[in-house]
């Protein structure tokens, strides 16, 4: 009974996918429907024209040649009549062979503005995919981001709908072309024999139950064949991400073969969908060429035994090749179909995720007040609890740290509050306002986050510092920068302000990028600052004068300070100590260093390694506030 049900969930999960592959699918289809269905007249106007040349071709061979019946609709035998009839069509065989010139022209004309719009509308709908995809990744909770690799997001923005974008291209419009194609030629060949017609369409049943098995085999291989070049793309991802990190350690052995073993997975993938594109097509042409052959003998026997013309055999001859190109050709469009289909499959993966959604009456409140943890309690998916119970006040204006070991939930206070994650129990109030009722985008553009390991874009310093606050001026620039410490290095570097920072801030110091962070979220306008371990890569002087200024400059604005460095730590005016998600002692830095506890042994193994540099560091900070 249980696998029964398993099986039942299963198929009712697959019929619910293929409703939204079709949905999304008409939806595309419906955007650019003016480029399709124009692209589709054309294609029905050609497929006309196609079956036009045998036709005239026969008639010239049996009317013109041979003085048999006219096969020409009434109004254009008329026309013929009123030019002086077959005789003058016999002394001028010049005007079939310009009609089918003319033919060929204006079958190519619509095959061109086909071609045009379909395009158009291909580009178009992979435009729209493009922008849907990267406008709802912008929305997804933090927590989809870090647990969906990278690589694979890639894939399915770029490569799936790449895919999606060649099947409206090349292959959408092939089944009307398919479909009009058969449906002409059965009507103008059930006429002249029905018995030939019957012969020709032998290997039909075989042929269409063929493509149908092929489409069955092709959507397997190719969801495993994407699934592995994802997989690909996210290994070459985080080597080029974490490519100093290879150099660091001499990995660059290690992630040649990781790498070689996934390129040769998603080889071997894509070597079984072409073998199975080889089977169909050979087997396809085998089954063809039988069947024209077939047809030809027989009607090479009823043309001998008088029951049919020469005419005829060049009818039969002709359209037997479009009656069974287009049941071969299913095959291509069943094969770019399905693969059409898995991808559309992985897009609307992405895409039926559910957005960040701010409550119904979100409020924007000023954010200038006192922050309350009451009983919070967060995990992170399912997993052990990181806070547990937690209760903690920060006054408003108030300058505070953090103390505790890895894994001990400090980052996870900086997430908690600006709402990338929310706690399981308890809430989290900011000025008296439940901060889950609060707008996500107006909290955290007054929340100011710096990170142990900032983000820089790849573009100039000035450009990465202002895009925490685009109408900045230059001065104020210049002077969150100073606040940092980062005037110094940028002015020194080869282009200044305009110097390219490399992609993830690459070309810079980790001293550098953290002093780079620290300005450009300086330069909003916070009612929070929070430093998630910010200076950890700065000296202990910079780190005295970087605090020293932001003491000057954040007067009113509530800090938070997430550090291991006690000397970081040590000017706030209340220190949380935290070990296993609870807060187990708080107070000044004398009054933690005076009693016994993790914050005093921290202090005295760190202090045998930094007394020294102290005093130098907190005289040099004096004497930079005086200058």
């Amino acid at each position: 009974m249980a696998d029964a049900g398993a099986v039942f969930m299963l198929r009712n999960e697959e019929s619910f996918m293929k409703k939204r592959n079709h949905r999304l699918m008409a939806s595309l289809l419906k955007d650019n429907a003016r480029y399709f269905l124009g692209a589709a007249a054309l294609t029905i106007l050609s497929v006309y024209l196609g079956f036009m040349t045998p036709a005239v071709l026969a008639e010239v061979l049996d009317n013109y040649l041979q003085g048999l019946p006219s096969r020409l609709p009434d109004f254009l035998q008329g026309w013929v009549n009123a030019l002086g009839g077959r005789e003058f069509m016999r002394a001028n065989l010049w005007i079939p062979g310009l009609a089918l010139v003319l033919i060929s022209v204006v079958s190519g004309s619509f095959n061109f503005l086909k071609g045009r719009w379909t395009t158009i509308g291909a580009e178009r709908s992979a435009r729209r995919l493009r922008n849907d995809l990267y406008a709802h990744l912008q929305e997804l909770p933090f927590s989809y981001h870090s647990s969906t690799p990278t690589g694979d997001l890639v894939q399915r923005c770029t490569s799936d709908v790449d895919t999606v974008r060649r099947f409206f291209a090349m292959q959408l419009l092939s089944i009307v072309d398919a479909v009009m194609m058969v449906g002409i030629a059965l009507a103008l060949l059930i006429p002249i024999s029905l018995k030939i017609t019957m012969v020709s369409l032998v290997m039909m049943p075989a042929l269409f139950i063929f493509a149908w098995q092929f489409f069955k085999l092709i959507i397997k291989a190719f969801r495993t064949a994407d699934e592995s070049e994802g997989h690909q793309t996210t290994v070459l991802q985080e080597n080029l991400t974490g490519v100093r990190v290879v150099r660091a350690f001499g990995q660059a052995q290690r992630e040649i073969e990781k790498y070689s073993a996934a390129a040769a997975d998603t080889r071997d993938k894509y070597l079984k969908l072409s073998w199975l594109d080889a089977i169909y097509w050979s087997t396809g042409d085998l089954m063809g060429m039988a069947q024209s052959l077939l047809t030809l003998l027989f009607c090479l026997a009823e043309a001998r035994a008088g029951n049919i013309t020469i005419g005829d055999v060049v009818v039969f001859t002709s359209y037997i090749g479009m009656l069974i190109w287009p049941v071969r050709n299913m095959g291509r469009i069943l094969s770019q179909g399905g693969r059409t289909m898995v991808s559309l499959e992985r897009i609307d993966e992405i895409l039926r995720q559910k957005m960040e959604q701010d409550p119904e009456g979100a409020e924007e409140p000023e954010l200038k007040g006192d922050i309350a943890f009451e009983h919070v309690s967060f995990r992170y998916d399912g997993g052990e609890k990181v806070l547990d119970d937690l209760n903690l006040t920060i006054r408003a204006g108030q300058t505070v740290a953090f103390l505790g070991a890895t894994g001990s939930g400090k980052s996870s206070i900086a997430l908690l509050l600006q709402r990338l994650y929310a706690p399981q129990e308890g809430r989290i109030t900011i000025s008296g306002k439940d901060i889950a009722r609060i707008r996500r985008k107006h909290l955290r553009s007054r929340v100011g986050l710096v990170l142990q390991e900032p983000f820089l874009y790849s573009k100039t310093i000035y450009d990465n510092l202002r895009m925490a606050s685009p109408r900045a001026g230059r001065e104020d620039v210049e002077a969150a920068a100073r606040d940092a410490q980062a005037l110094e290095f940028i002015e020194q570097a080869e282009k200044g302000w305009q110097t390219m920072v490399g992609e993830r801030g690459v070309t810079l110091s980790g001293g550098q990028k953290q002093r780079a962070a620290i300005a450009r979220t300086l330069l909003k306008d916070n009612d929070i600052l929070i430093f998630d371990d910010s200076l950890s890569a700065v000296d202990t002087t910079t780190d005295a004068r970087i605090r020293e200024a932001l003491r000057r400059r954040s007067r009113g604005v509530t800090t938070i300070i997430i550090s291991h460095r006690i000397l970081t730590l040590s000017q706030a005016d209340l220190i949380f100590v935290l070990e296993d998600g609870r807060i187990t002692d708080q107070g000044s830095h004398e009054e933690l260093i005076a009693r016994p506890g993790l914050y005093q042994r921290i202090h005295f193994i760190q202090s045998g390694l930094e007394d020294e540099f102290i005093l130098q560091a907190q005289s040099e900070a004096q004497e930079a506030v005086h200058e």
